[in-house]
């Protein structure tokens, strides 16, 4: 098992120690993302609650996952198209085995 780093993080004015396998730098990173998608939710609705607030950050974040996935599929299924029509134009030894498919990122 690695070593859980001990890290400081500032969310919402507020700070927590979060403990974590991942470098310290990237949980610093992630950390300032969802500080800066609160910050633009509380700028645009001055009055809304904390935890209301959060909750639109996190649907933010989340609905900004699902269009990166989408994306990546519809990447993953150009690339498919791609390898199927340029397959015939290699030589049989050049082809790769039939039926394989670029991974998407589900």
């Amino acid at each position: 098992m690695s070593a859980r780093n001990a890290v400081q993080v500032v969310i919402g004015g507020d700070t927590y120690t979060v403990r974590s396998e991942l470098p310290p730098e990237y949980t610093q990173e992630v950390a300032a993302y969802l500080d800066a998608a609160l910050t633009r939710i509380r700028t645009s609705a001055p009055g809304l609650e904390l935890h209301k607030a959060a909750m639109l950050a996190a649907l933010s974040i989340t609905d900004e996952l699902f269009q990166a996935r989408r994306g990546d599929r519809e990447v993953a299924e150009r690339l498919n198209a791609l390898a199927e029509e340029i397959a015939p134009l290699l030589p049989p030894a050049k082809r790769g085995k039939r039926g394989a498919k670029v991974a998407s990122t589900d």
